[in-house]
């Protein structure tokens, strides 16, 4: 998709400065964000609207890259992916985990490339789903087998899944192991099911 009028598409001058370029990028991301619309029958159309305003955000800030515009404040250049990814960027490394992620859920599922993987994973793991997290760098990693960042990323982590103690989404915990409480447990409803049998712990043992 083609964007021939970006300022218009995000509904600024060109004159915006890059701060107003952002905010009105955001403000429209976080309206036609896909969880907005689930079992909606506009949900095709607020897809086709998401990509059409990351296009119209991306094309400003290469305009501005290039001289067209103002540029302060409005990204500078990184090694990889596009300019809505050096926000986001931005975004995970000053915490604002929920911000970075509310734009990366609005980018549409055939636009996620290897970088979209990386910092989703990334997200996950400020958010301390380290199963999750390790899922999309493995798929990051599999898209760009040549990107060290994405092979260290995996790496970093499979070391932490193997001491334990990571989760998964929803905060569900994977221990590796038998810990203490699940023993404790263990034996209570143990203790519990041979009282039922008329029995104590010891002699069902």
């Amino acid at each position: 998709m083609s964007v021939n009028d970006p300022y218009k598409v995000l509904g600024i001058s060109p004159d915006a400065t890059d701060e107003e370029v952002k905010a009105a990028y955001r403000e429209l991301a976080r309206k036609y964000h896909p969880d907005n619309y689930s079992n909606n029958p506009l949900s095709d159309l607020a897809q086709e609207k998401m990509q059409e305003i990351n296009e119209a955000y991306d094309t400003i800030v290469q305009i501005r890259r290039r001289g067209g515009g103002s540029s302060q404040g409005a990204g500078g250049s990184h090694s990889t992916g596009s300019s809505r990814y050096y926000d986001i960027r931005s975004m995970i490394n000053s915490g604002r985990v929920l911000d970075a992620e509310m734009l990366l859920d609005g980018i549409p599922t055939s636009s996620r490339d290897a970088e979209w993987y990386f910092l989703k994973g990334s997200v996950l793991f400020k958010k301390g789903w380290l199963e999750d997290a390790y899922n999309h760098f493995q798929t990051a990693s599999r898209m760009e087998p040549t990107n060290m960042e994405y092979r260290t990323a995996v790496n970093q982590i499979n070391m932490q899944r193997q001491t334990g103690g990571y989760r998964a989404a929803g905060g569900r915990a994977y221990n590796g192991g038998c810990s203490g409480c699940d023993m404790c447990t263990g034996l209570i409803c143990a203790d519990c099911c041979c009282e039922c049998m008329g029995g104590d712990l010891i002699s069902c043992c």
